[in-house]
């Protein structure tokens, strides 16, 4: 093993393992071998989120996923994404509150290039970065947000009612694609200094998973970064402390464009990685998870009230969670209608908990999409450095789901009576006005934005 090195024991479940290392620089390495397809994905998360930005400035951590991909040292331009698509890879990077992660999934003959360029990225972004990449990728950002916020239907339903949720001040309170104003603002010192700070080593996780040979990819990665020197000057991210439930209802009514009312909500609940996040998963899935969920049954199908119904969990590790509440009405149904229904299955599922059938149905679905996620190299990998940025461990990755499976129906109803009460969420409607015929044909795509947004 290559000097500088440290490594834990191999611990596993299902016949998945993993390994973890530290380079003497501080980058922690986690690699999972599979040689059942002769591929292999390289993920690297850094610990930085929107979180992690302050007032003025928000949007520079959404601003340099755009970034990395616009040069570096040896590789100029457009460089990266040629060099592993050419070599018959796919690439991507992603922005959440807490974390920001760059992915390959390449041939396994073509993990070294991977390698290499996220090294070559992390040590030496700033050689290429400048006002033209900087102007242009800005420019990029701000489109994004006028496509998939500012000009869709709902689309600015998920950056209403995080602000709603977390309160001015609070870490949270913004989301990660920022306002257009900060984006306007942010300068080419500003960029240098928050990549500077966060975009180190020390601060970063790589996982390599699948088809791999082990002692030959950690040499690879030892050679390509291990000259990069660690960085000391972060800044813990601002206290993401909030009460356990808000302690009343907000309440925001917005007249927009859109082809039906709509009745959304968030619902503050427990951080990620304890037990009850995971009863707040299993009561939201009974809840809303789908057409056999007991909204949708209710809504759609019994009441006919409502076109589509559902309840999913945002994981936050740094502050609650969010519960998201969605339902589009159906004709001419007013929100009152759709609310008083709704309250009264929380208040029934409260006082009642999940029957049996339906614990055991959300536990499956939860497991199914746990597998789903291990099932490929590039979501185990992915599933791997969450772990271990955000809760120390690679390993939890492995027994995700056994913590589920663990918890029990009063754990379940328990978590929903405590925090899926009225004076706890914060509640959005909307109401159609003239010209929402228009926006009808894109309410889908509206929806499908929104749903991924929340998932991050």
């Amino acid at each position: 093993m290559p000097m500088g090195h440290t490594a834990t024991q191999q611990a596993g479940s299902g016949g998945l393992k993993a390994t973890e290392h530290r380079l003497a620089n501080g980058l922690r390495v986690v690699l999972s071998e599979d040689h059942l397809t002769p591929v292999a994905a390289v993920c690297l998360w850094y610990d930085v989120g929107s979180r992690h930005e302050v007032k003025g400035r928000t949007g520079l951590a959404h601003l340099f996923e755009h970034l990395m991909f616009q040069g570096s040292a040896q590789v100029t331009g457009n460089g990266h994404f040629e060099l592993v698509q050419g070599a018959g890879g796919s690439l991507n990077g992603t922005t959440s509150f807490e974390r920001t992660n760059y992915f390959e999934t390449m041939p396994a003959h073509q993990v070294e290039l991977a390698l290499w360029l996220e090294a070559d990225r992390m040590g030496s972004l700033l050689t290429a970065l400048d006002e033209e990449s900087l102007e242009n990728q800005r420019d990029v950002v701000k489109n994004e947000r006028r496509q998939r916020y500012d000009n869709v239907p709902y689309g600015t339903a998920f950056e209403k009612l995080v602000a709603m949720a977390y309160p001015e001040g609070h870490p949270y309170h913004h989301t990660p694609i920022g306002s257009m104003a900060d984006l306007d603002a942010a300068s080419l010192e500003d960029a240098r200094e928050f990549f500077r700070t966060y975009y180190a080593p020390n601060n970063a996780v790589l996982s390599i998973v699948g088809d791999i040979a082990p002692e030959q990819t950690l040499a690879w990665v030892e050679k390509y970064f291990g000259s990069i020197p660690s960085h000391e000057a972060k800044r813990p991210p601002r206290d993401g402390t909030l009460p356990e439930v808000i302690g009343g209802q907000l309440r925001e009514v917005v007249e927009e464009e859109v082809p039906a009312r709509a009745l959304m909500a968030a619902y503050r609940l427990p951080h990620d990685g304890t037990r009850e996040s995971d009863a707040a998963d299993l009561a939201l899935t009974v809840l809303g998870g789908g057409e056999s969920s007991r909204l949708h049954n209710r809504l759609v199908r019994r009441d006919r009230t409502a076109v589509a119904a559902g309840f999913g969990l945002l994981r936050l590790s740094g502050a609650p969670s969010l519960g998201w509440l969605d339902v589009k009405t159906s004709g001419g149904v007013e929100v009152p209608a759709i609310e008083a229904a709704v309250d009264e299955e929380l208040a029934r599922f409260a006082e009642e908990g999940p029957s049996p059938q339906e614990m055991e149905r959300a536990q499956a679905q939860i497991e199914r999409e746990w597998l789903d996620r291990l099932a490929t190299v590039g979501g185990r990998a992915d599933e791997l450095c969450r772990y271990a940025v955000l809760f120390g461990d690679p390993q939890l990755a492995l027994t995700a789901v056994e913590r589920v499976l663990d918890i029990s129906p009063e754990e379940v109803r328990a978590v929903a009576a405590a925090r899926l009460r009225p004076d706890n969420r914060a509640v959005l409607v909307y109401e159609p006005v003239q010209g929402a015929e228009d926006a009808a044909e894109t309410a889908e795509a509206a929806d499908t934005d929104a749903e991924g947004e929340a998932a991050q």
